[in-house]
């Protein structure tokens, strides 16, 4: 009998929101950039998405606070998995501390690492992707291997370090 699929939603919080949905079974399902201009507009897009079909059993999301909380609060109510982290947790993985030591080259790397991440596990080249979004792509790239959803590398995956 075939195991029931697992799902991760990965957060970049802010009111500009990089989102970034995989599956169990190594795939990116869809990676977007939403812009709310309130935390309440914010908590009715959080409604929305925790409640999509397939609904996320995993949730793991970068930044704190008021917001953070609209997110974390949600899940509760709906029984997924909260991990909370910071950039701090997961860009070491990835990068050399002289890659994310300044803000501008920092998101340059994660466009770029976000790119290939994209094409191994979603499958299609992006054409254009926000900041934020790559960050999601970049915070479920580390969620997948903590969680051992990837038990080794993607093939042709490198990271830059």
């Amino acid at each position: 009998m075939a195991e029931n699929p697992h799902y991760l939603l990965a957060v970049d919080i802010g009111l500009h929101t990089g989102l970034a949905f995989f599956s169990s079974d190594q795939q990116l399902l869809w990676y977007r950039s939403h812009h709310v201009p309130n935390p309440a507009t914010l908590k009715k897009l959080v409604a929305s998405i925790l409640r999509q079909q397939p609904r996320p059993t995993h949730l793991y999301l970068e930044g704190g606070g008021q917001l953070a909380d609209i997110w974390i609060k949600d899940a509760q109510k709906l029984a997924i998995a909260v991990r909370q982290l910071q950039a701090h947790h997961w860009r070491p993985q990835f990068f050399y501390q002289r890659q994310h030591n300044n803000r501008n080259t920092a998101k340059k790397e994660a466009d770029t690492l976000a790119r290939q991440v994209i094409t191994d596990l979603g499958g299609k080249k992006p054409t254009s992707l926000r900041h934020d979004a790559a960050e999601a792509v970049l915070i479920g790239l580390f969620a997948l291997i903590e969680l051992g959803w990837i038990p080794e590398w993607p093939n042709n995956f490198q990271p830059i370090k």
